[in-house]
């Protein structure tokens, strides 16, 4: 059966569909020796040869799901060519490749999921699925209900309005505020920008949830599986586009641990390392 190589890829565990096309459009993958157009192209998963990076492209593992806890100081991916902490070094021994799904800037700390699960990852990242993604911010000054209502119908950023969101002002410290903000769009560090644009700057950052996962209960630098319950959770989200994945990630983490991995699940990244912000 042909399908778009994107697809396959992300099937493989190579990345999110999204990441998947930027690795094609670099010129990085090559199908039967030949390297695939910026456009991409069909293959057939089960004849062709795919590689990425000269690599070849594996055969899906058993879809794993962990939530992470991102420490300030981490840079979103799995390899940083300037030698920053990433989040690859707080999810080491789990025995898969995973990758992020969605990021985090350097210096927002909070949830973040990874698995090995492309479809997934494409499905929460499309803006057609409107996944609410909760951040509590510290501000300065204290915004009024005026300027929270400018939040909630949009902010000019980049020419564009940003799509409606929620705000609620959780409380006050001197000249500072607690502000929770929920948008399901994904703009480069949308909203720092949209608390910025409205006159109060972000001092720190932390992202709650993402649709019904929260960050409740997980220390920072720590991860741990998904549940099943979780797991059904999002496949409903994501209005049951997902293939059924071969089990939640929590089965594979128990026979792991058996093997002596991380403790119940949960590792201590080197949390205490920082590098100058980017």
């Amino acid at each position: 059966m042909l399908e778009r190589i994107h697809k396959v890829m992300a099937r493989a565990g190579v990345a999110s569909r999204r990441r998947c096309e930027e690795l094609v459009a670099a010129g990085r993958v090559t199908v039967n020796g030949k390297v695939v157009p910026p456009g991409g192209v069909l293959v057939d998963a089960e004849r062709d040869r795919i590689e990425v990076d000269g690599q070849p492209l594996g055969h899906p593992d058993e879809r794993v799901y962990f939530l992470v806890n991102k420490p300030v100081g981490y840079v979103t991916t799995m390899h940083d060519p300037d030698g920053r902490p990433t989040v690859a070094d707080l999810i080491r021994g789990v025995g898969q490749r995973v990758f992020p799904v969605g990021r985090l800037d350097y210096d927002t700390e909070g949830l973040l999921l990874m698995t090995n699960d492309g479809d997934l990852a494409n499905a929460l990242a499309h803006p057609r699925h409107h996944v609410d993604k909760t951040y509590v911010a510290v501000v300065q000054g204290v915004p009024g209900r005026d300027k929270l209502r400018r939040l909630e119908q949009g902010i000019d950023l980049d020419g564009r309005r940003t799509a409606p969101a929620k705000a609620k002002l959780l409380g006050t410290n001197g000249g500072r505020a607690i502000v929770e903000v929920t948008i399901h769009e994904g703009r480069y560090r949308q909203v720092r920008r949209m608390l910025e644009a409205i006159g109060h700057p972000v001092i720190a950052l932390q992202r709650r949830s993402i649709g019904p996962l929260t960050v409740d209960g997980l220390k920072p630098g720590h991860f741990r599986p998904l549940n099943s319950v979780e797991l059904e959770a999002l496949r409903k989200l994501t209005a049951g586009k997902l293939p059924v994945a071969a089990g939640p990630g929590e089965s594979y983490n128990r026979r792991e641990l058996m093997k002596g991995g991380p403790d119940r699940g949960h590792h201590q990244g080197p949390n205490h390392r920082r590098s100058p912000k980017s």
